[in-house]
């Protein structure tokens, strides 16, 4: 499918002139400004509207989507965009928005704690009300002064609480037993919750990005807590997939580990959002595939005749949204 080329003007010269310069500085290795946020607007004032497009993957943007001051957003991983159609876990009521696509990116979610920490299973975390200290991810908020200091969780860790609510307690409970929840850089790539386990200073830590850290980490004796039985079954039943660390991939660990899987990056938008904006959106990743990266590695391009179909490392659990169905089916992806 091609797309018709905008009429070179001063209105489509001067935005593509930054939209370039964007596209580039973040991929330097040197420009730490990597978080975008891309507002589309008609130049004509008497026409109505305004497009917000956003890469980054924070879950207080869904009912921005669902109410339609931003146009388009990304997430990770698919299960919270599952629990926000439900209007389960974080979500209050069930949020007006649809998908267009995920994005492959295979990963689960772990719970290691130290082996001094003497915990063999969640279950005995919270009966022995282990005053634990745990590391968890946090995000920049970007709205604040100080755009460098971390002071809000990120959302991975709205994910591990619930996870810890199915076993019947929460991060909260750890702390009121005497045991502390630092928010910590993401790992990959700082190195330093793994080397503050190493001397001593944290007991766990619950996180995804695995392929970055779960090898280390059990090769320095951390155990990864199982995530089974009737906990597992709450939390599938209100969207979550079962998913395993496996031995395979990182020879460490002494055994396979059930857990919760953690794969999949939506890109989704509002259910009522315009046809017309949806439609130009996805002509666009379809005329643009070819230049855009979807793995660390680099891989190109995107596959987005993969993205409109549920797969393991691409959970689709929630509708796409029509405009994008009809596109895909336009492009052969759907059949």
């Amino acid at each position: 499918m091609t797309t018709p080329a905008a009429r070179l003007t001063p209105t489509t010269i001067r935005p593509r002139l930054m939209l370039e310069a964007a596209s580039e500085m973040v991929g330097q290795a040197d420009w730490s400004h990597k978080l975008a946020r891309i507002s589309l607007r008609d130049p004509i004032g008497a026409r109505e509207g305004m497009f917000s497009l956003s890469a980054t993957v924070d879950p207080d943007l869904i009912p921005e989507v669902a109410r339609g001051a931003v146009g388009v957003a990304m997430l990770n991983p698919s299960a919270m965009l599952n629990r926000a159609v439900a209007g389960l876990g974080p979500f209050d009521a069930p949020q007006k928005v649809a998908a267009i696509g995920v994005i492959p990116s295979d990963d689960q979610l772990a719970f290691a704690v130290s082996e001094r920490s003497g915990i063999t299973s969640l279950d005995q975390l919270r009966r022995d009300k282990v005053p634990l200290r745990v590391s968890v991810r946090a995000s920049r908020d970007l709205s604040s002064e100080a755009p460098n200091d971390i002071i809000k969780p990120h959302g991975t860790t709205l994910l591990v609480d619930e996870v810890l609510k199915a076993h019947g307690f929460s991060l909260a409970d750890i702390e009121s037993w005497g045991g502390h929840v630092s928010y910590d850089l993401p790992l990959p790539p700082h190195p330093s919750r793994i080397g503050a386990v190493e001397k001593g200073e944290i007991d766990a830590i619950f996180d995804e990005a695995l392929n970055g850290w779960a090898d280390r980490a059990a090769g320095m004796g951390m155990r990864f807590l199982r995530v089974e039985g009737e906990p597992l079954k709450k939390l599938t039943a209100g969207g979550f997939r079962p998913g395993t660390i496996e031995k395979a991939r990182y020879p460490h660990l002494p055994e396979d580990v059930p857990t919760i899987d953690f794969s999949g990056w939506p890109v989704y938008t509002g259910s009522e959002a315009p046809d017309g904006f949806v439609t130009a959106f996805c002509r666009a990743l379809e005329a643009r595939k070819d230049r855009i990266p979807w793995e660390e590695t680099g891989r190109l391009p995107l596959p987005l005749d993969r993205m409109c179909h549920d797969a393991p490392d691409a959970p689709l659990q929630v509708p796409l949204h029509p405009a994008a169905e009809q596109v895909w089916r336009e492009c052969g992806y759907l059949g």
